[in-house]
């Protein structure tokens, strides 16, 4: 936080989640980096742009870009495809996916498409729900902990670190699943490297493009180097992260302008021939409140019952009310039992706490519970364009669910 420009006005801490920043009114303000969670909400936010992206890889990326003995990988988020064409003069929420391709390539990027780590992530946080469900629910016996219910998604870093910062007793609650970007980065270094790129993990240079500012915080956790550990059992012996830099929707727009690519005029491209680019609307979704709990909805549903739902697109669950509840019937296949899933959605992780008494009281109804940080989800991240009228993050939205 600049303090030549901090006016005082109390902004950022109306939008703070963590109640990280300090300063009376009209005074000069500060961040308490000890409950800051990185979110970038406050930087969004300020009216006079007092506050700034803490790590700006750019630079550094375009090194590796030009080192021709370096595989540049982008994993892309799906929040960045309806928000990137913001910075290059696009109506807010243009769906730019191809010409993001094409941009990418031109620059030098491989490309991951996040949405497969998402539809990976789905797959294991629905079937460890299921499993969960399973156990205490219907009391299948289980030989491993499985942790408890209610299950708390696990993709929010900022979420993640709120829970970490503020509730430790109630981790146990969270998904043991990584968040797409923490899929993304080993399956890069692992099987990208060996059945995509052709080439040694050590020169895979991995660039997490994210609506999140968060995200880098989470790529620096000493933990994520799944790969290096993975490589080493196999006679390797670099230690790297999984997760090289990452760079927000911001970044890579400042990074494509100085190569003096023009997303407007950039001609489009499609990844039909890559594995690591297939993924389902599961995925997609990941972008906007509401989407993880529908994606795992599905998965769950089909696991439990035998049969897909009626409707794919659970719009209990969908729209921008802060919390939101539904219940979800599911007869059990090959039996004659019924189980009603009780499950919440919050966005703004403050609104989380009023469901915290009762699950700490051990009295909660609910099942499952998705919790993102921003505003709307990924779609108003803090590494988004900053819009100054405050209404972009709408458009955004209606271009994951367009028929919201």
């Amino acid at each position: 936080m600049d303090p030549k420009i901090c006016k005082g006005c109390d902004s950022c801490k109306s939008f703070c989640p963590a109640d990280a920043i300090e300063g009376k009114y009209g005074a000069i303000h500060h961040i308490d980096s000890t409950k800051c969670l990185q979110c970038g909400q406050c930087l969004v936010n300020c009216p006079f742009g007092s506050i700034k992206d803490q790590v700006d890889a750019v630079d550094e990326v375009m090194k590796k870009l030009d080192d021709p003995n370096i595989t540049v990988v982008a994993t892309i988020a799906p929040a960045v495809r309806v928000a990137l064409g913001e910075e290059f003069g696009m109506e807010p929420g243009s769906l730019v996916t191809e010409k993001m391709y094409g941009a990418l390539k031109k620059a030098g990027f491989k490309i991951m498409d996040v949405n497969f780590a998402a539809d990976n992530t789905i797959m294991e946080e629905g079937m460890e729900l299921v499993e969960k469900i399973k156990h205490y629910v219907l009391g299948v016996p289980t030989t491993h902990h499985l942790g408890a219910l209610p299950q708390f998604t696990s993709c929010c870093s900022a979420w993640v670190r709120y829970i970490e910062l503020n509730h430790p007793d109630l981790l146990d609650h969270l998904s043991t699943a990584k968040s797409p970007q923490g899929m993304a980065g080993p399956v890069v270094k692992t099987y990208g490297a060996t059945e995509v790129w052709h080439t040694e993990p050590e020169k895979i240079y991995v660039v997490g493009v994210y609506p999140c500012t968060a995200k880098k915080l989470e790529a620096s956790r000493p933990e994520f180097h799944s790969a290096a550990k993975y490589w080493k059992e196999h006679g390797h012996s670099a230690d790297y992260p999984d997760t090289d830099v990452v760079l927000t929707t911001r970044d890579l727009a400042r990074l494509l302008k100085k190569k003096g690519i023009d997303l407007q005029t950039v001609e489009p491209a499609t990844e039909k021939d890559n594995p690591l680019a297939e993924y389902t609307g599961a995925g997609t979704i990941f972008g906007a409140t509401g989407g993880v709990m529908e994606a795992a909805l599905r998965t769950a549903y089909f696991v439990v019952t035998g049969e897909e739902m009626a409707d794919l697109s659970y719009k209990p669950v969908r729209g921008l009310e802060f919390v939101k509840y539904a219940d979800v019937l599911m007869k059990v296949k090959g039996t004659d039992k019924e189980i009603t899933l009780k499950v919440a959605v919050v966005h703004g992780t403050k609104n989380v706490e009023a469901l915290l008494p009762d699950i700490k009281a051990g009295t909660s109804p609910y099942h499952f519970i998705e919790v993102m940080n921003c505003p709307a989800g990924c779609v108003n991240g803090g590494g988004q364009p900053i819009n100054p009228m405050g209404t972009s993050w709408l458009g955004k939205t209606k271009a994951i669910f367009p028929w919201s």
